[in-house]
């Protein structure tokens, strides 16, 4: 087995560190060596994981405000810099929920998870990469996909697109940034936390846990719903100099499982001379393309 994977001399950002997912990287991080910019909206829980890190002997900072703003994300990296002399890592998490199916979805709805998942990552991405390329000695973004993301999900249209935009995002911007050598992943964790004990089949389950009770094997494994812990390990990996060929990927985690996502693909192309008409679109419909039409969702069974 290879030996510990440290980040010793690095200086990590996390946004939304305060509580659950956040709190654990950051945790995770300072424990493998790395100095961690700790952001959030509540000063409180801000501090708690700036002092958990600093009483286990490491160093942190605190930036408070919301993602989205770019003076939050300027201010973030010139903390970095500032208290830490650098900036290695940005592990965008910060996120919100503002549940509601399409019709009952208003724009402050819509606009309010938008803002801090996608365009937080974005503003804080972009302050990341001009100091990271001003450095010229490379560095890691993490951004933090979902499942909603990946399969869509019911009542979750602004949070759906924004995880989806954050694959392309990271995708993009790993091609951007290579010269640069930094990479860009995007992380797609599923484990207990407040946002999922709002899912009716985990809320007994995340309150077993928030109990002091473990997680069911079957969870673990065929729901691969963990603790944040269990997430924390893959952000440490990938800020490590250990993933430095592994860029553009979204890889998920959670629990016991590890998963690593395709790409979009072309599942059936056809041609016809001339192009299409509507007649000829529903024949090539019913007769070619519609056994491979996919579900929306996860996968079933």
């Amino acid at each position: 087995m290879s030996g510990a994977i440290r980040l010793d001399g690095k200086v990590a950002i996390v946004t939304g560190a305060g509580r659950s997912l956040g709190r654990a990287y950051a945790l995770a991080l300072a424990e493998a060596g790395a100095a961690v910019v700790v952001n959030d909206v509540d000063a409180g829980t801000a501090a708690q994981t700036a002092a958990d890190i600093e009483g286990a002997g490491g160093r942190a900072a605190v930036v408070v405000g919301p993602v989205g703003p770019t003076t939050t994300a300027e201010e973030l990296v010139a903390t970095a810099i500032a208290v830490f002399g650098r900036i290695d890592v940005l592990v965008a998490n910060a996120g919100v929920l503002r549940d509601r199916v399409l019709w009952k979805m208003d724009d402050d709805d819509f606009d309010a998870v938008i803002g801090t998942h996608l365009r937080g990552s974005f503003t804080c991405g972009r302050a990341a990469a001009v100091a990271m390329r001003a450095q010229g000695s490379g560095g890691r973004i993490v951004l933090i996909g979902s499942p909603a993301g990946q399969f869509g999900s019911f009542g979750q249209t602004n949070y759906a697109a924004a995880k989806a935009g954050l694959v392309a995002m990271a995708r993009t911007w790993s091609l951007e940034l290579a010269r640069a050598g930094i990479t860009v992943n995007a992380v797609i964790p599923t484990a207990l936390s407040p946002m999922t004990a709002t899912i009716p089949t985990y809320t007994q389950v995340y309150e077993d846990y928030v109990a002091g009770g473990d997680i069911p094997v079957e969870y673990r494994r065929d729901h691969a719903l963990g603790t944040p812990e269990d997430v924390a390990s893959l952000i440490v990996w990938l800020a490590s100099d250990a993933s430095a060929e592994v860029t553009g990927q979204a890889i998920g985690i959670g629990g016991d499982r590890l998963t690593l996502y395709a790409h979009p693909a072309a599942l059936r192309t056809l041609d016809h001379d001339g192009g299409w008409t509507a007649a000829q679109l529903d024949d090539a419909w019913r007769e070619e393309l519609s056994a491979d039409a996919q579900h929306s969702g996860p996968p079933q069974g």
